[in-house]
């Protein structure tokens, strides 16, 4: 007997006060400096509830340049590009051009665990747009960048998110919302 799974799209990204997730280059070292609870901040406790990663081509170039190990490896992980088959024999990745609509159910029923959507804010409009991330754990940090890449481009559908939890983590405040 199967029993039905209830696996959820979740954000979860960390942003600055002004609401960006990178500067121009794509850099996040800003991120390294933060005064945090002295240890992840609550990360591993978040990565145990995930069964899936998905993201972005251009999340997927910025992941490659933080470490020599990739982050994510022992979870399935999808990238989404218009060009999969510029991609081959890569570890632990499965390229795709399939539609949100069609692959994250997919996903979701397959998963063994939350579906993490990485990012970046292009794969966050589009699910906004699709009505596909489900809750969003946003790790506000207190720090004002002036420029850089928006969680929100323009264009994001409007949308409406309920506030479920806020915890705080030193100087990080955490916003845990339901979409």
């Amino acid at each position: 007997m199967n029993k039905e799974k209830d696996n959820k799209v979740v954000l979860y990204i960390a942003m600055s006060l002004d609401g960006y997730i990178a500067l121009p280059d794509d850099s996040v070292e800003w991120l390294n400096d933060v005064k945090g609870d002295g240890g992840d901040n609550g990360y591993a406790d978040f990565y145990n509830t995930i069964g899936t990663v998905i993201m972005g081509r251009l999340t997927y170039d910025v992941v490659l340049k933080l470490s020599d190990d990739f982050l994510y490896a022992g979870k399935p992980c999808y990238v989404t590009t218009r060009t999969p088959e510029q991609y081959h024999n890569e570890p632990n990745v499965t390229f795709t051009d399939e539609a949100l609509t069609d692959l994250v159910p997919r996903l979701k029923n397959q998963s063994e665990g939350a579906v993490w959507l990485v990012g970046g804010g292009q794969m966050v409009q589009a699910f906004m747009q699709e009505g596909l991330m489900e809750e969003a754990i946003i790790a506000i940090i207190p720090k004002v960048l002036g420029q850089g890449i928006p969680l929100f481009p323009n264009g994001t559908t409007p949308s409406t998110f309920e506030l479920r939890q806020v915890e705080q983590r030193g100087d990080i405040v955490l916003l845990h919302y339901k979409v």
